[in-house]
């Protein structure tokens, strides 16, 4: 298995990172590259999965235009999440068939690579049974939702570096009732690592967890060449 590439996409509209995840898994299961960890960088967005409940989600439409909010339904997994500045977003394609189609050895590497991030800045991770995601003495800090086509992977994590966590309150964070959020930068009493060493402490965690012999930086123009033509950017900001 050959190192696995890993780029940061900058300022990054929702639908521009979908439409890249889409051409890079065509290309991935047409053998024309390896496997990505895509950062994107997007505004305030709010994403419903397969397994969403409209009760789910707790703000209004009149709430979610006045905080600027986008709201996208999507093929992952998992129910609803906010994908907000100071979190670290990561998409992951990658080709399950050679991994022996098992989504959920996948899902549990995904979580592996979380928790060892997370012990680097000293904080004790951990799964929680029945519950995809990490979470740390009982409250969630990064949630997982992938989608798979063709035995290849899309969409992945979001882990909790430093966002306004008050956020959370206005869903069922993957459709969980009652439960608290939490960031590094609440566990850390504020001291969280930068967005940029965050990315670099993941990225090598995932590369370990799941099995590939390194990773390295590639630019976003690099990941869109390898995406199909019909998937390229919409805007400027993506490119």
């Amino acid at each position: 298995m050959e190192s696995l590439h890993v780029a940061h996409l900058g300022p990054t509209p929702y639908r521009d990172g979908l439409a890249l995840q889409e051409g890079l898994v065509r290309a991935r299961a047409a053998g024309e590259t390896g496997d990505w960890l895509l950062y994107p960088d997007h505004p305030p967005v709010l994403t419903v999965g397969r397994g969403a409940t409209a009760d789910n989600v707790l703000a209004d439409a009149d709430t979610l235009r006045r905080l600027g909010v986008e709201r996208f339904e999507v093929a992952r997994g998992g129910d609803v999440t906010w994908h907000w500045p100071g979190q670290l977003v990561g998409y992951l394609v990658c080709d399950l068939d050679g991994r022996g189609r098992d989504l959920h050895r996948f899902l549990r590497g995904i979580e592996e690579a979380l928790i060892q991030a997370l012990a680097v800045w000293g904080i004790g991770a951990e799964r929680s049974s029945g519950r995809t995601g990490v979470w740390v003495e009982g409250e969630k800090i990064a949630s997982i939702g992938i989608a798979v086509r063709k035995w290849v992977s899309y969409h992945g994590f979001a882990l909790n570096v430093a966002p306004d966590l008050r956020f959370f309150d206005l869903i069922n964070p993957c459709g969980l009732r009652g439960i608290h959020m939490t960031s590094l930068a609440e566990r850390l009493s504020g001291n969280a690592p930068s967005l940029a060493e965050a990315r670099e402490v993941v990225a090598g965690a995932c590369a370990k967890a799941l099995n590939h012999p390194g990773w390295t930086w590639e630019s976003a123009a690099t990941a869109w060449n390898f995406a199909a033509s019909e998937a390229k950017p919409k805007s400027e900001d993506a490119a």
